[in-house]
C-alpha cells in the first residue's frame, strides 16, 4: 500500500495533484474502518502530520483548521461556538472524538452528521484548497447531496469559518441508542439576540441537513421579551417538520423522522429560549 505522509500544506496538495485517486486521511474514523472490513482503497494522503491544519485563528468569525477533532471543539470552543460544542459532544465515543476531524465530517458529507448540522445553522463557510489557488463556499452550496460535496478532485477542505455566537443555542438528537448512534433525526438551534434571529437546522431528515426557513422567521417575530408558549412551540414543531424530505431506512420510517423533527425542535427552542436573558 502507498502511503503519503506530506508535512506542508503545499507538499499535500502537490500530493493530491499528482495523485488524484488517492483516500485523504486524517482521523481516519471513516477510511480505517472500511479497511478493517477488508476494502482496499488505492493509495492513502494522511493529512496527520500537515502544520497548520490544526490551527485555530479567533475573531468575529473562527477559522477552525480541516485538522480540528471533535474534542478540541468541546475543550477550547465551547464558549465561542457553544452549539457545533454541544452537537461535537453528542459524536460517538470519546475516542472517536479525540480522532474524528472537522475535515473529515465535512468531506464524507453524512446527511445526518452532528457536526455538518450545528455548522449548517451557524451558516459556516468551507474554504479549500489546490495547487491552483484557494476558493470559500457556503456550507449549504458545499453539501450537494447525501455524503456528496462540491470537493473537486484536486482540493482538500483546509478549514471552516464559523461566526462566533451571538445568542444562546441547543441541540437536540435521537438515534438508535442513547449513545455512539448515528442520528434518526437531530435539531439545531441558535439565537441572536441582538438581532433577534433565529437558525434551525434538521439532520437526517433530508439529502443534505436542511434549514427550517419558516421556523425562523416565526420565531424572528415573537415577543423576545416573552417565554413561549405551548401553542407556539407546537407551530414551530410543525413548521420544521414540514421542511424536512426524510426517506424511510433502518433508523427510521419517514413518518417517524417527521415527528421527531417536531418534537426535537419544540425541545431544542425551549432550552435555547431560557438562555437568552444572559446574551441581552
Amino acid at each position: 500500500m502507498q502511503l503519503l505522509q506530506p508535512e506542508t500544506l503545499d507538499a499535500a496538495l502537490r500530493a493530491r495533484s499528482d495523485v488524484p485517486g488517492a483516500i485523504v486521511v486524517a482521523g481516519g474514523t471513516e477510511v480505517m474502518p472500511a479497511r478493517n472490513r477488508g476494502e482496499r482503497p488505492g493509495p492513502l494522503l494522511d493529512l496527520s502530520r500537515v502544520t497548520g491544519l490544526a490551527a485555530v485563528a479567533e475573531g468575529e468569525v473562527l477559522r477552525l483548521g480541516a485538522g480540528v477533532t471533535c474534542s478540541r471543539v468541546i475543550e477550547e470552543l465551547d464558549e465561542r461556538l457553544p452549539l457545533l460544542a454541544a452537537a461535537a459532544r453528542t459524536v460517538a465515543s470519546r475516542q472517536v472524538r479525540n480522532r474524528a476531524t472537522l475535515g473529515g465530517t465535512l468531506a464524507v458529507a453524512d446527511p445526518s452528521a452532528d457536526v455538518l448540522t450545528a455548522l449548517v445553522a451557524a451558516g459556516a463557510e468551507v474554504e479549500l484548497a489546490s495547487a491552483a489557488g484557494t476558493r470559500r463556499i457556503g456550507i449549504t452550496a458545499f453539501l450537494t447531496g447525501p455524503y456528496a460535496c462540491d470537493l473537486r478532485a484536486d482540493e482538500l477542505v483546509v478549514a471552516v469559518h464559523v461566526p462566533a455566537a451571538a445568542g444562546p443555542a441547543a441541540y437536540a438528537k435521537v438515534g438508535a441508542r442513547n449513545a455512539m448512534a448515528r442520528a434518526a433525526c437531530a435539531v439545531a438551534v441558535t439565537l441572536d439576540v441582538e438581532r433577534r434571529t433565529a437558525a434551525i437546522a434538521v439532520a437526517a431528515a433530508g439529502p443534505t441537513p436542511l434549514r427550517a426557513a419558516a421556523a425562523e422567521a416565526l420565531v424572528a417575530d415573537a415577543r423576545w421579551g416573552d417565554e413561549l408558549d405551548a401553542g407556539f412551540l407546537e407551530e414551530v414543531g410543525a413548521l420544521v417538520a414540514g421542511a424536512t424530505a426524510p426517506r424511510s431506512d433502518r433508523r427510521g420510517s419517514a413518518a417517524y423522522k417527521r415527528h421527531a423533527a417536531a418534537v426535537l425542535s419544540r425541545r431544542a427552542l425551549a432550552r435555547a429560549w431560557r438562555g437568552r436573558a444572559q446574551w441581552a
